[in-house]
């Protein structure tokens, strides 16, 4: 199935930071279309993403007329990686967002976080709540299925022994077919070039530092479910908030969903059918959610 596009999905500058502890981080720097200032938006992948999959939304929401910094968080594509894994956490991420917001003379922004980016628009808001406007948060709660959260631990930071972009492509339908059921091989090759580049031997590798799981085997098993509660009630409450949910999704279930809206009636909600964790934001209902939601927010 061909993925849509965005006349501005490629029209970014690459833009680099520096985090608290001096690394150097990564940003596509999206520029708004002409018209009316409006608050930029800063979007955060998930645990073994980068940028790359926010190409079609960065692109549409540009083209909506805001500035888009769509992030590489400390060890995954062109961010560098960190010597001491243990700072591989969501509230250092955090503190790094807020470098990112001073450095680019940002004070206040709309989040949109796929899985681990909502977790740390979670933290951000307990750390500097005035820097957050409004929240996206896609297919994430304050707590999370342990079968979901339990697949994904279970490839994160294993060794592959990849040859070519064929075998890229085969891995990256292994650990995501079960999210994307409708894939065909011309999306698993472009799933792949997003979590891969290519190697100084010329073959692929994946795109983050697989020391990302240092923190996760740490806690042990059973941090693996965190209790979040107080702190999405903390951004839910009186902030724009939109709930993005793959209709499979194994990390986000119905219940935790049904939960989040009641503890949060005002909360925006918007569900793919058809996708698990997590949509890519490219889908029909998610773009239509999330440019709507948008619409309402300065």
């Amino acid at each position: 199935m061909p993925a849509p596009t965005s006349p501005f999905a490629d029209r970014y500058v690459e833009r680099r930071w520096t985090s608290p502890d001096g690394l150097s981080l990564f940003a596509r720097d999206y520029a708004p279309a002409a018209g009316e200032a409006r608050l930029p938006v800063i979007a955060i992948h998930g645990l073994t993403r980068n940028s790359a999959d926010f190409g079609v939304i960065a692109g549409l929401m540009a083209q909506s007329g805001r500035r888009v910094l769509a992030v590489d968080v400390r060890g995954r594509g062109l961010s560098d990686r960190a010597p001491d894994p243990m700072t591989y956490r969501p509230d250092v991420y955090a503190s790094d967002m807020i470098a990112l917001m001073q450095q680019a003379g940002i004070e206040k922004a709309v989040f949109l976080g796929t899985s681990m980016g909502g977790l740390i628009t979670m933290a951000l808001t307990a750390l500097q709540p005035q820097a957050v406007a409004a929240a996206v948060i896609n297919d994430v709660g304050p707590e999370v299925a342990p079968e979901g959260l339990a697949r994904i631990a279970a490839y994160t930071g294993r060794k592959v022994e990849i040859t070519n972009w064929a075998d890229a492509a085969a891995y990256a339908r292994d650990i995501n077919a079960v999210a994307f059921p409708e894939f065909d091989g011309g999306d698993w090759d472009a799933f792949a070039r997003r979590i891969f580049r290519e190697g100084a031997d010329g073959r692929p590798v994946l795109n983050y530092d697989p020391d990302i799981s240092v923190p996760i085997k740490a806690a042990g098993a059973g941090a693996l479910v965190p209790d979040l509660w107080p702190a999405f009630k903390a951004l839910a409450d009186g902030r724009p908030t939109l709930l993005v949910r793959g209709g499979i999704s194994d990390l986000l279930s119905p219940e935790i969903a049904g939960r989040m809206r009641e503890t949060a009636p005002d909360m925006a909600y918007v569900e793919v059918p058809g996708i698990g964790h997590a949509p890519m934001l490219d889908e029909p209902e998610a773009r239509a959610g999330i440019l709507t939601f948008l619409a309402g927010v300065a």
